[in-house]
Formats: structure tokens, C-alpha cells, sequence
């Protein structure tokens, strides 16, 4: 049983069909790369596991558990952690901060416990400062742990996002297009440290991506959309010799 069974998902808005009957598995500890050129509906399919958007058909099985019956809230909690395409940091908070609140799903004292301050309080604050501790020592951000995050550059800003979602100790980590914006050494970076982490933390990762050297060189399997319907599937080699997703990127003259 695959970690994430995607089976017929269907979206429409209006008239326009996002999503169209598109199936496929993620294996427990595979980087599975979801590629497509623009408006295929990648992030649709991403806006539909995270619960943003409802299915109008199929199903979205996690870990044998459909998501479809899971509160949007009950996500990050279930286990799995998301990045965005456009960043979505709290950016007058600090680094540390912000990678605080992505424990919240992890954390048990609600307001009348921290009023009261019993003794198990102190020592789930405690834990918490070491995880996050941990994930500023792992995605090297020392040096700006206690900086805010609107004083940083672009690619620094996305490894606090990247950070943030692996606060909640997800299983499955959605990676929305992590190399945009990124100049070509970062792009390499994020390659690395995208492996190094799911090695480290014995994570599954979906990744969205345009950027194809980078999909390529990190996915064990590729999926590749076009207007919302699935139209090619397998290793990276075998996608990238595939005729209909060579037109739908190059165009019928290629």
C-alpha cells in the first residue's frame, strides 16, 4: 500500500475542469516529483490534499485513511506538512518564531494550562525550544534563528518555510514549487538538502516543481499533468522520453 493513493480526483470551477479523473500512489519514503506546464493543475491537486479545496469525485487515501473526511485543521496533525508556492510566512515574527508555531499541532496546553503553568507545561515548552532548536541546526539558519523573516533574502525565507512544515513531524511533506525564485547554486542546494532531509527524517515527499534538472535529479517516479488529465507516469528517464508530455511543453511543431 502506498503511503498517499490519489484515485480519480476530479475538480471543476465553472465551466473549467481542473482536475480530471487523475490517479497515482506515493510509496512510504519516495520522492515522487508532480510536474506539468502551467494551469495543468498541480497546485489544485496540492490545494485538494490539504483540504483548501473539496473533490467533486474520487478519493485521497492517506496512510489508508481518507482525507476527505478530515477537517482542513486535522491535516497537519494527521502528518502531513506543506510548503507554498508564494511564501506564506508570518514575516514581523522571527525565524524561530515562526518555526514555533509549526508545532502547535504538536503541542497539548491550550490557554487555561499555560495561565495555570503546571508542572507539564514547562517541560512541553522545553521540548518544543529543542525541536525547533534542532531544525535551525539542520536547515543552517543559526546565524538568523532570532532575525525577522521580512529582513531576509529570498531563498533564506524559504528554507524558514521548508523548516516550519517539518515542525509538525509530518510523514508526507508537499513541496510546492521550493526553487522558485532561486538562482541556480540555490537551486542545487535545495536538491541536497530536499534528499538529505528525507534520508535523515525518513519522510515521503511529493514534489511540485517546474524546474526540471532539479525534479529529475531527486524523484524516484514522476507524474506529469496537462490540463488537469494525467498523461505520463514512470521513472524520470522513461517521462522525459514520453511524446505527449514533450508536446505538451514544446508544442505539436517539436
Amino acid at each position: 500500500m502506498p503511503l498517499l493513493s490519489v484515485s480519480g480526483v476530479s475538480v471543476h470551477f465553472g465551466g473549467v475542469v481542473a482536475l480530471d479523473g487523475v490517479s497515482f500512489g506515493v510509496p512510504s519514503g519516495s520522492i515522487l516529483g508532480l510536474i506539468g506546464p502551467n494551469g495543468a493543475g498541480k497546485t489544485t491537486l496540492f490545494n485538494c490534499l490539504s483540504r483548501l479545496y473539496p473533490c467533486d469525485s474520487g478519493d485521497i487515501v492517506f496512510d489508508g485513511r481518507s482525507l476527505l473526511r478530515v477537517p482542513r485543521h486535522g491535516i497537519a496533525a494527521l502528518g502531513i506538512g506543506r510548503t507554498f508556492q508564494n511564501l506564506a510566512l508570518f514575516r514581523s515574527m522571527t525565524v524561530r518564531e515562526n518555526i514555533l508555531v509549526g508545532r502547535h499541532c504538536r503541542t497539548r496546553s491550550g490557554f487555561f494550562r499555560n495561565f495555570l503553568r503546571p508542572p507539564g507545561v514547562a517541560r512541553e515548552e522545553r521540548e518544543t525550544s529543542e525541536k525547533a532548536q534542532a531544525l535551525i541546526r539542520l536547515l543552517e539558519l543559526e546565524a538568523v534563528a532570532d532575525a525577522r523573516v521580512a529582513s531576509l533574502p529570498f531563498g533564506t525565507q524559504k528554507r524558514v518555510e521548508l523548516a516550519r512544515a517539518l515542525a509538525a513531524e509530518p510523514r508526507l511533506l508537499l513541496l510546492d514549487e521550493p526553487a522558485s525564485g532561486l538562482n541556480h547554486e540555490e537551486v542545487g542546494a535545495l536538491g541536497a538538502l530536499v534528499r538529505g532531509i528525507r534520508d535523515r527524517l525518513g519522510l515521503t515527499v511529493l514534489l511540485v516543481e517546474h524546474h526540471m534538472s532539479l525534479v529529475m535529479s531527486i524523484s524516484e517516479r514522476v507524474v506529469a499533468l496537462n490540463f488537469g488529465r494525467k498523461i505520463a507516469e514512470g521513472t524520470p528517464a522513461e517521462v522525459q522520453r514520453d511524446p505527449e508530455l514533450i508536446q505538451a511543453y514544446l508544442g505539436s511543431g517539436a
